[in-house]
């Protein structure tokens, strides 16, 4: 029937939301408007960047990051909050055990209590964002 793949599956494949391209997703209003192509700053990319505003080597800086992440995780996995003045606090919240349904048969579906990780952003960081 197709000569082709469908490009639903070749988006599919590509870890994309069926036909929609990152573009039409953005035109779509699923992406603000005000955030650039490919805006995003992972793990290797927040090293590198430490790395170079503190001069440290690549490998050196990849320990720093990785020694902050540990302890904010192990803080929250206390119950502990982490507030950084200025930046904001990371804190964990209780979600209450429910009732839900499976929305292909209908039938209740137990959804059992958990902790979830939060952070609340500072008045610092939200005034430099909003510049």
């Amino acid at each position: 029937m197709f000569s082709r793949a469908p490009s639903f599956v070749i988006d599919a494949a590509k870890n994309r939301d069926l036909n929609f391209s990152r573009t039409a997703r953005k035109a779509a209003g699923a992406i603000p408007a005000n955030q650039p192509m490919g805006a995003h700053l992972n793990k290797v990319e927040l090293v590198d960047a430490v790395s170079a505003a503190s001069g440290l080597a690549k490998n050196d800086a990849g320990k720093a990051v990785e020694a902050v992440l540990d302890s904010i995780t192990a803080e929250l996995r206390k119950g502990e909050e982490v507030r950084l003045v200025g930046f904001g606090t990371f804190l964990v919240t209780q979600r209450a055990a429910s009732e839900g349904r499976n929305p292909r048969t209908g039938e209740p579906v137990h959804i059992p209590a958990s902790k979830q990780p939060k952070f609340r952003a500072g008045k610092g960081l939200k005034e430099e964002v909003n510049k």
